[in-house]
């Protein structure tokens, strides 16, 4: 994206290049290409299990559907008890595909051997361990809520900004901008930095005690899921609350 915009500027913007990196270069755009690879990955596994689990549903369920209902459940749980009763129904697809995303890209990381795989440059790995997916489900989730807020109240949303009093809407909008950066660097810096402890305890020593440090991994791995989740929930329901009292919540 940097690269994206450089073309259009005689001065560079910036540039941060930490490892070896496998890019696509489609004219002035450069791809990040193990980023892609994982991802899509994901993406796929994520279908083929959606499709096996609905593809011969059961009234009683069993194997992949029954898991897939008590996803379900607990998604649609979470984004009741964050954005209210009478808002929510919407928005489970979205809590639950950023959810199950960053979930199976997290555990991915540790679970699948990726660095068996040769590339021309650098190595696959988890893709919520690269700083370009993380700020990317981040910038999705500001759409979302602006969106969520705008769809209901229109040009009324930017009365929020100037509740309780009026002197709050600097601090408003830096607020918009901590959210994305704050939800993005949280899950990167997590995942990265697990994945790097796991790396280092493989080469000092190699067998048992890299073990219960990828176990502790998968359990972070799932918290940092779910708190990311439950973050975007949250800032939805405050898109979409009112603050005009309590006799006009949830609406007409």
């Amino acid at each position: 994206m940097v690269d994206f915009l450089n073309a259009f500027n005689f001065v560079t913007l910036a540039e941060l290049e930490v490892g070896k990196h496998l890019y696509w270069q489609i004219g002035n755009l450069k791809l990040h290409g193990q980023v892609f690879l994982t991802s899509w990955f994901v993406i796929a596994l994520l279908v083929i299990v959606s499709i096996l689990a609905s593809s011969n549903i059961k009234r009683i369920p069993s194997g992949i559907q029954n898991l897939m209902e008590y996803a379900l459940e607990f998604i649609r749980d979470l984004a009741k008890n964050q954005i209210g009763e009478k808002e929510y129904r919407p928005w489970v697809p979205f809590v639950g595909t950023l959810f199950l995303f960053i979930f199976v890209s997290n555990w991915s990381g540790a679970l699948i051997p990726f660095k068996l795989i040769e590339l021309p440059e650098g190595e696959l790995t988890a893709p919520t361990s690269d700083i370009n997916t993380t700020i990317a489900l981040a910038l999705l989730t500001s759409l979302a809520y602006f969106y969520a807020g705008f769809s209901k109240k229109g040009l009324g949303y930017f009365g929020n900004y100037v509740q309780p009093v009026s002197f709050m809407l600097p601090f408003k909008i830096i607020e918009d901008f901590t959210k994305p950066l704050s939800l993005s660097f949280r899950l990167f810096g997590n995942i990265l930095a697990d994945e790097l402890v796991v790396g280092v305890l493989v080469l000092l020593v190699p067998l048992f005690v890299p073990l219960p440090v990828m176990a502790l991994g998968l359990f972070t791995s799932a918290i940092q899921a779910l708190i990311f989740a439950t973050l975007a929930a949250a800032y939805i329901g405050e898109a979409l609350e009112d603050h005009h009292g309590g006799e006009e919540h949830g609406g007409h």
